[in-house]
């Protein structure tokens, strides 16, 4: 059971917070109902209540634990707190079973760009991050400028492979060896400078072009960074996760580290929000006895680590 509210967004050019509290508050029972009925399960079958409280739009947030604390007090069933992060990483263990830690992980969404080195199911230790916009971010904003709407990866990925991608060079940002922060700020505004300085002159550009290489900037830093933290830590395995893992261009720069790094990415469906990778996160903090009382709490901003 899946319930999206990218259409009713789209018409702002992104989420509006107020907003999507008030959908998600109108929709969870009736999505609790339907999975329940299509996993062709009772709630008394469900060993414990997993839930997301950080980080992300802490309305949304507070439906999502308000909701499962009730379950949980309910049903006399333990409650498992699940960091958002934590899982999209998760997301990779649904598909594949051979995936075990330690691995380096990229994480890259509308909200998050990091890397991060899985230790064990539970354990994770942050290798580097966006140091102002996401990855994601950078594609909507730039998707919005392109005329080309939200939301703005899946948009950018599909223009782009009509396009160029040697057509400019937008700047990238390397803070040296052995530091794999991001700054995605800059390709943003060099996007949005080279538009203007066009528009100024009565120049025609073609936006194919110009989406083939943005797209070819934000994915070769991403790319660059996994990899050179994966070898600095010594681990033959990298995985991709969030909503921006879906995308081809990074699947297809990783792929050829093939017979060097053994990659796993999830299915496109597990690569945005879903509650499969909070399930299967919250399995293993469940395993581990990490409960949560009645007093837990949506937090919007948390470490991962």
């Amino acid at each position: 059971m899946i319930s999206s509210q990218i259409k009713i967004h789209q018409k702002y050019g992104g989420v509006v917070p107020e907003i999507a509290s008030r959908k998600h508050l109108e929709v969870i029972s009736d999505v609790i109902e339907e999975a329940i009925k299509d996993a062709n399960i009772t709630l008394d079958d469900i060993d414990a209540i997993a839930v997301t409280y950080a980080p992300g739009l802490v309305g949304a947030l507070l439906v999502g634990v308000s909701t499962a604390k009730a379950l949980a007090l309910s049903l006399n069933k333990p409650l498992v707190g699940v960091h958002h992060i934590r899982g999209h990483i998760c997301a990779n263990f649904i598909e594949h079973k051979d995936l075990q830690p330690p691995f380096v992980c990229l994480v890259a969404s509308g909200g998050h760009s990091h890397i991060i080195l899985v230790e064990d199911y539970t354990k994770f230790k942050i290798l580097g991050q966006t140091r102002d916009d996401a990855a994601g971010e950078a594609f909507d904003k730039v998707a919005r400028v392109l005329g080309l709407g939200y939301p703005g990866g899946p948009k950018i990925d599909a223009e782009a492979k009509k396009g160029n991608a040697d057509f400019v060079s937008f700047k990238q940002v390397s803070f040296g060896k052995d530091n794999f922060d991001f700054s995605f700020s800059g390709i943003k505004t060099g996007v949005i400078n080279y538009l203007h300085n066009l528009e100024q002159k009565n120049e025609p550009y073609n936006i194919s072009d110009i989406a083939a290489s943005f797209q070819k900037s934000v994915v070769e830093v991403l790319s660059k960074n996994l990899i050179a933290a994966a070898k600095k830590m010594g681990v033959d395995k990298i995985a991709i996760a969030g909503g921006v893992a879906s995308n081809s261009a990074l699947r297809s720069e990783l792929e050829l580290q093939k017979g060097k790094l053994k990659l796993y990415y999830p299915s496109p469906v597990y690569c945005t929000d879903n509650a499969a990778m909070i399930a299967c996160s919250g399995y293993y903090e469940y395993q581990n006895k990490n409960f949560k009382d009645m007093t837990l709490n949506a937090i919007p901003y948390l470490s991962v680590e």
